[in-house]
């Protein structure tokens, strides 16, 4: 009897370099599930997807990584109707500091500005990951993927955008943690968990005058998706390469 080929959810998959290690790990033969907040862009994405002829099809949920409450809940509807997540990519992420990009200040920054950036990228990413992990480990196979940055890196900080950086340098301390705390688990021993920063990418995010394309962007997210079983975990990569803290 024949298997059906490990599921991933990339959040944020309908655009930029999400949707990019939606189209790569699907290519590989994963089924895919792009988690996002519009249904209808998420239909939109999933059709262009489909229409690329990967090996796997790409479905839609609806997941708001902003709305920690309401994670468990799409989570066991995705699993319901799609099977067990195997593969977690946690890439939706937003950078509204502003308006002075790399000269924005600390000082400026507002409750709001924090409270919703610490929500999306940091908190989404730990309820997914609290959700998802113990049946990764049951399984005694996971791979989890942490879209951080090289704005995060605590061995380069500098000034500007300062939630946005707050935020990553937290998001890679979850890495650390939850690879340490499942890597001394007596379960979930072939469970990888890794960070990495696409570069400075042209998405929405990024603006027009990045140097990288989505999809150079999106191949380090790939390549740990598709660790083999001796593959690194708890790592910080940039082209496929460790990177500093």
């Amino acid at each position: 009897m024949s298997t059906a080929p490990r599921l991933a959810l990339v959040t944020g998959g309908n655009r930029g370099i999400g949707l990019e290690i939606a189209r790569q790990l699907a290519g590989s033969g994963l089924r895919v599930v792009i988690g996002v907040r519009d249904a209808a862009k998420g239909q939109v994405a999933a059709q262009d997807l489909n229409r690329d002829g990967a090996p796997a099809a790409v479905a839609v949920a609806v997941l708001d990584v902003a709305d920690a409450a309401s994670i468990p809940a799409s989570v066991s509807a995705l699993e319901q109707q799609h099977g067990p997540i195997s593969v977690l990519v946690n890439n939706a992420g937003i950078l509204i500091d502003g308006p002075g990009g790399f000269d924005s200040s600390l000082l400026d920054m507002t409750d709001e500005t924090m409270r919703l950036t610490w929500q999306t990228n940091v908190l989404g990413p730990a309820v997914l990951m609290r959700v998802i992990l113990p049946g990764m480990m049951a399984r005694n196979f996971g791979r989890v993927v942490n879209v951080s940055s090289g704005a995060g890196q605590l061995s380069d900080m500098g000034s500007g955008f300062p939630a946005y950086r707050m935020s990553k340098t937290a998001l890679n301390a979850l890495t650390r943690v939850s690879a340490a705390e499942v890597s001394k688990s007596s379960a979930g021993g072939n469970v990888k968990i890794n960070a990495l920063c696409p570069g400075w990418v042209r998405t929405g995010m990024g603006g027009p005058d990045a140097p990288r394309t989505p999809a150079q962007g999106a191949e380090t997210a790939h390549w740990l998706g598709t660790l083999p079983d001796n593959g690194p975990t708890g790592g910080f990569f940039r082209d496929k390469m460790a990177i500093a803290w």
